[in-house]
C-alpha cells in the first residue's frame, strides 16, 4: 500500500484508513470529531461586500442515533476487537444503553482502533472533545492505547464567558494526549512568565536596566568536577557546585556573579534570557479563531492551537493525519510547519472549503484530492449515492456558494448556489445556480428564468449531468444578454454547463470579479527550514 501525503480524501475516514493508510506510517494524529452534543453547525458564507449572508448550508448535523449501522459497528467491536476493548464497550452498552451516546462511542471506538494501527510506535494522538463525552472517550482510549500510554489531559480555554442561567459556564474544551509506546517525539515549548511571577522573582535591575534574579550555584548531586574551592569557598555541606570551574570562570568574566558576605557566589539570571515556563496542561494563552482567520465554521479551531500541538509532538518532514478535517486547520498548520499531511472529511463541502483555504494560504501549493469525481461516470455514481453531495461538488466546479437552510424540507426556492460579483459603483449583483443530476428539459430553463426574475439575479447558470436538448439551448438563448458596465462586455443571461464540460475546464462566461463568497483565508508564511524544499 503506497502512502500519499499532502492529500485530501473525501469519504468515511474508517474506509479511507483501511484502503489508503498503511500500518505504523503516521507520526502524529489530531482529531476533532463532531461532539455528541445534538447541535447543528453551519458554514456561514460571505457576500461580495464582506457581510455575512443570510443563506447558510448545513455542513454536518452533530447528532448520532442508535440505528442498524450503529448496531453493526457494535457487533464488529464485540466479535473482532481486542479483548480489553470489546469488554469495555460491552460494559458501556450495559450501562448506557442503545441510544445516541452509545452510537457515538461505538463510532469513535472503531476509528480509534484503526488510528492506533496506523500510528508509528513513536507516534502520538491528540483527541479534542468537550465535557459531553470526554470521560467516556478517555476510558475507551485507555483500553485501546493502554492506561500507561496516557500522557496528559489538556484544558483549553476557548472563551472567557459563557452564560448559562442554571449551571456553570462551559468555557473550555478537553484535549486527550496519548502515545503508542514509552518513546515519543517531544519538543518542549515554553510560555511567557506571568506578570506576577516577574514582579515577584525578577525584582532586581542591573546598571543597563535588565531585570534579573539571583540563582543558587549549588546542586544536590555531583556531576563531574564540582567539589573544587572557589575563591576560598566550597559548596554547602552535602551539596556540590552546579557548574564546572570553567563555567564559573566564564560567569566571573561576564560579571554575572554576586557574592554574599560569606563569600558564597550567586548567579545573575536575566529575565530576557529565560525560555519561560514549560507549557502546562492549562492553556489560557490561545484565543479562539477570530478576525481574518475565521472561515465561518462555528467549531473552527485557532491555528495557534494546532501549531503548538504539531510543534511539540512532531518534527519537520513528519506525517500529520487529521481524520475529521472540517475546515482544515490541522493541515494548514502542518503545511506551515513543514510537515507532510493527510486530511479526511465526509462532505464535499468541507473538501471545497479546505481546497480554497490551502490555495489562499500558500501561494503555489500542490496537493491531491482523492475521492472527487474525475469523469462523468464517477460523477453519475456520486449523484446516485448522494444527490446533495453531488450538488455541493458540482457547485464547487464554478466556485458557487451553496444555498438552503434546511435540505430535509427541500426549501431551496429553485436555487442551489449563488455567485456574487460587483458592478460599477460597488453595486452587488448575483448569479443564481441550479444543479440537475437527472433528466432535463426546456421547462426547467423556463423555471430558471422565473427564479432569476424573482431573485433579481442578472445571470443564471444551469449545471447538468445529462446533455441538454436543443429545446433547452433555444430557451436559454431567448433570455438574451446581460451587459456589464464595469467590464463593457455582454454575458448570456442563462448559460447551460454540462458536468463533462466543467471537468474539461470549460467554465461559464461571467464578470471577472465574480466569486463564490467563501471567506478568503489569510496568506501564511511557511516556517523556514530545509524541509520546505522537500515537501
Amino acid at each position: 500500500m503506497e502512502l500519499k501525503t499532502n492529500v485530501l480524501y473525501y469519504g468515511d475516514n474508517l474506509e479511507i484508513l483501511g484502503k489508503h493508510i498503511p500500518d505504523e506510517s503516521i507520526d502524529l494524529i489530531y482529531l476533532d470529531p463532531p461532539f455528541s452534543s445534538k447541535r447543528t453547525f453551519n458554514v456561514i458564507f460571505k457576500e461580495p461586500s464582506g457581510e455575512e449572508s443570510a443563506a447558510q448550508i448545513r455542513a454536518f448535523t452533530d447528532f448520532w442515533r442508535w440505528d442498524e449501522a450503529a448496531a453493526v459497528a457494535y457487533r464488529e467491536i464485540i466479535e473482532t476487537g481486542p479483548h480489553r476493548v470489546s469488554r469495555l464497550v460491552a460494559s458501556l452498552y450495559e450501562g448506557v444503553g442503545p441510544n445516541a451516546l452509545m452510537a457515538y462511542l461505538v463510532m469513535m471506538a472503531l476509528r480509534l482502533l484503526d488510528l492506533r494501527r496506523v500510528l508509528k510506535s513513536t507516534g502520538a494522538l491528540y483527541l479534542h472533545c468537550d465535557a459531553t463525552a470526554s470521560h467516556y472517550l478517555k476510558v475507551i482510549l485507555d483500553s485501546i492505547f493502554g492506561p500507561q500510554n496516557y500522557r496528559s489531559e489538556v484544558v483549553w480555554r476557548r472563551t472567557n464567558v459563557h452564560n448559562d442561567p442554571k449551571r456553570y459556564g462551559a468555557v473550555h474544551d478537553t484535549i486527550l494526549f496519548y502515545t503508542k509506546s514509552s518513546r515519543w517525539t517531544w519538543n518542549q515549548e515554553h510560555q511567557s512568565y506571568t506578570e506576577a511571577h516577574i514582579q515577584t522573582s525578577y525584582r532586581k535591575v542591573d546598571a543597563e536596566g535588565r531585570p534579573y534574579m539571583e540563582a543558587d550555584l549549588t546542586a544536590s548531586k555531583p556531576g563531574g568536577d564540582v567539589e573544587y574551592e572557589w575563591k576560598g569557598v566550597r559548596p554547602y555541606k552535602g551539596r556540590y557546585w552546579a557548574y564546572s570551574r570553567e563555567h564559573m570562570e566564564e560567569f566571573e568574566r561576564e560579571g554575572r556573579l554576586i557574592y554574599r558576605k560569606t563569600g558564597m557566589p550567586r548567579l545573575k539570571r536575566y529575565l530576557d534570557e529565560g525560555p519561560g515556563v514549560p507549557v502546562q496542561t492549562l492553556w489560557m494563552d490561545i484565543a479562539p479563531a477570530k478576525g481574518s482567520e475565521r472561515l465561518g465554521y462555528q467549531t473552527q479551531k485557532p491555528l495557534a492551537l494546532l501549531e503548538r500541538i504539531i510543534s511539540v509532538s512532531s518534527n519537520e518532514g513528519d506525517i500529520v493525519l487529521d481524520p475529521f478535517c472540517g475546515c482544515g486547520t490541522a493541515v494548514v498548520a502542518a503545511h506551515k510547519l513543514n510537515r507532510r499531511w493527510i486530511g479526511i472529511d465526509i462532505t464535499h463541502l468541507a473538501i471545497t472549503v479546505m481546497k480554497e483555504r490551502l490555495r489562499d494560504s500558500f501561494s503555489g501549493i500542490e496537493f491531491e484530492v482523492v475521492g472527487e469525481p474525475a469523469d462523468v461516470a464517477s460523477a453519475q455514481a456520486l449523484a446516485e449515492q448522494d444527490r446533495y453531495q453531488f450538488e455541493w461538488w458540482a457547485l464547487s466546479l464554478v466556485n458557487a456558494k451553496p444555498v438552503g437552510d434546511d435540505r430535509k424540507k427541500g426549501a431551496d426556492r429553485g436555487i442551489d448556489g449563488i455567485i456574487g460579483f460587483v458592478e460599477t459603483g460597488g453595486k452587488a449583483k448575483r448569479v443564481v445556480v441550479q444543479v440537475k443530476s437527472g433528466h432535463v428539459n426546456p421547462g426547467q430553463i423556463r423555471d430558471l428564468k422565473g427564479t432569476m426574475q424573482r431573485e433579481k439575479a442578472e445571470i443564471g447558470l444551469f449545471l447538468t449531468l445529462e446533455p441538454p436538448t436543443q429545446g433547452m439551448a433555444t430557451e436559454a438563448a431567448s433570455a438574451g444578454f446581460y451587459h456589464s458596465d464595469l467590464w463593457n462586455e455582454d454575458y448570456p443571461r442563462i448559460q447551460i454547463c454540462t458536468i463533462e464540460e466543467l471537468l474539461e475546464g470549460k467554465l461559464p462566461k461571467l464578470p471577472r470579479w465574480a466569486g463564490g463568497g467563501f471567506p478568503k483565508a489569510q496568506k501564511i508564511a511557511r516556517k523556514e527550514g530545509e524541509q520546505a524544499e522537500m515537501l
